[in-house]
Parts: structure tokens; C-alpha cells; sequence
């Protein structure tokens, strides 16, 4: 008999991927498709359930809004989020940005609410900014200090943490921007698929804390 995951993805448009909303198994088109795949093909001895329950344009108040429905009922054997870029974006207009303090209490609220009241264990994506000479580069006044937030959330949190933003600024040495997004944060396929590895290998070493 095959060992059977549930797996659930949360986040926001990055996880999103214009899924089916009206369908919690809908995965999208973006690194949670390529995920998925790459999933089934390293592990045929696993009966996967995906739930992804990504939603474009979510912050981390909207996870926390939301995190009972949409976490919590699901009882998922493997939790990962990627989170916080709209916490930049939505208020970067006029730099009115949210209190890095605000950011870490959310941040804080799903992650323990998932400690308790699961046995879900936890992959955290940090969340990410092309580095490009473009339009929302001011956005790093912002963003930087809440990606280290995220590592601090990471260090006493996660099963296994994904550098997403380091390990894509180490990718784009050799790559145009152009390869990965359009706007420096959505991805295409090409950054979609890096995403997805980086999963995959993330959850690999979740497999092996489950199975110690």
C-alpha cells in the first residue's frame, strides 16, 4: 500500500498561479504545477494529495484571516508558505509601509497556530525581488528587513527554510532578468521550474525528518 501526503500549498499570486479557486486541488500554472510534477516523478511510491490555497494579492493579515478554513480544516501532513511581498508592494506607493513588528505577529500567528493544532510539518519560501535596475528596486528599504523576519520565523518554525531571494539573486549572475519575470516578481516558467527544484529538495529533507 502506498504511503499517502497531504500536501498544501499557501501563499499568494507566486503560489496562486491563476489556480481554480473554486477548487482546492486546482494547482495553477506556477512552481506548484512543476512541484507537483517533479513530486510524482521522484516519488511513485507516494499517493499525493496537493491542495494549493494560494490567492493573489494576499498579505500575511490575509493569511491569518484566513488560516483556519484554509490551513487548520485541512489537517495537511506538509504546510508550506511563501509570504510577504504584497506586505511591500500594496504600500509601496508611499512607503506607508506596515510595522516590520505587524509583519512578524502575523507572521508569528499562522506559524504557532500550526505548531498547535496540527502535526503539519512546516516548509517556509522567503520571500523574493528580482534584482534588476527597475522600477521597484525602493522596494528593498522595506522588503529586506522583512525577509529577515521570515528567517527569524524560519529559525524557530520551519522543518526546512528555502532562501528564495539569495538563491535567486545567485541565478541571475548568469541570467538576464528577462529569463525569470516580466516585473520582477511574478514568474514565468523558467523561474517557476527553479522554484519548484528548490521545493522539492526542501521537501526530500522533510521526508527524511518524518521518517527518523
Amino acid at each position: 500500500m502506498k504511503r499517502k501526503l497531504k500536501v498544501l500549498f499557501q501563499g499568494d499570486s507566486i503560489t496562486d498561479g491563476c489556480r481554480n479557486r473554486n477548487d482546492p486541488h486546482s494547482i495553477g500554472w506556477g512552481y506548484a504545477l512543476y512541484a507537483t510534477r517533479y513530486l510524482r516523478e521522484r516519488h511513485p511510491e507516494i499517493e499525493f494529495e496537493f491542495l494549493n490555497f494560494g490567492i493573489a494579492g494576499n498579505t500575511s493579515a490575509d493569511l491569518v484571516g484566513r488560516w483556519t478554513t484554509d490551513c487548520i480544516e485541512h489537517q495537511p501532513d506538509i504546510v508550506s508558505v511563501m509570504i510577504g511581498v504584497n506586505d511591500t508592494w500594496h504600500h509601496a506607493g508611499d512607503r506607508s509601509w506596515i510595522p516590520h513588528e505587524q509583519f512578524e505577529a502575523n507572521y508569528r500567528n499562522i506559524l504557532e497556530r500550526t505548531k498547535n493544532e496540527t502535526s503539519a510539518r512546516i516548509i517556509i519560501l522567503e520571500q523574493y525581488l528580482l534584482p534588476s535596475p527597475g522600477s521597484k528596486d525602493y522596494f528593498r528599504e522595506d522588503i529586506d528587513p522583512k525577509i529577515h523576519i521570515t528567517r527569524k520565523m524560519a529559525r524557530e518554525y520551519a522543518d526546512v527554510f528555502i532562501p528564495t531571494d539569495g538563491l535567486i539573486a545567485a541565478e541571475l549572475i548568469d541570467r538576464d532578468v528577462l529569463y525569470w519575470s516580466e516585473d520582477e516578481v511574478h514568474p514565468n516558467d523558467n523561474l517557476a521550474a527553479f522554484i519548484a527544484k528548490l521545493y522539492c529538495d526542501a521537501f526530500d529533507k522533510v521526508l527524511e525528518k518524518m521518517d527518523k
